[in-house]
């Protein structure tokens, strides 16, 4: 059974920034397309980023494209969401999700999910 547990979540100023981390356990690390997502109060779930299985390919929502960053290491199965100039409408629940799939920024076709970071933008 594969884990994902992230953390960094808080309140911060427009402008600011912060990193969220998801750290994952059970199967190999490394064979997982990793992929972050969001859901804000009353709004579907959407798909913020997404990275390859070596790290070297990333895909971004338009909606954050320039502000946020995703990486991972695989030595310390972590994946990482880097968030520049955050925005009020940047305010909503983060999860990070692993896919069996070569690429997808579907979340539908993700098989594991963390319980979610809180992240607050205030104006």
């Amino acid at each position: 059974q594969v884990q994902l547990v992230e953390s960094g979540g808080g309140l911060v100023q427009a402008g600011g920034s912060l990193r969220l981390s998801c750290a994952v356990s059970g199967r190999t690390f490394g064979s997982y397309l990793m992929g972050w997502f969001r859901q804000a109060p009353g709004k579907e779930r959407e798909f913020v980023a997404t990275i390859s299985r070596s790290g070297g390919t990333t895909y971004y929502a338009d909606s954050v494209k320039g502000r946020f960053t995703i990486s991972r290491d695989n030595a310390k199965v972590t994946v990482y969401l880097q968030m520049n100039s955050l925005k009020p409408e940047d305010t909503a629940v983060y999860y990070c999700a692993a896919s069996t799939i070569y690429y997808t920024p579907n979340g539908a076709e993700y098989d594991y999910w963390g319980q979610g970071t809180q992240v607050t933008v205030s104006s």
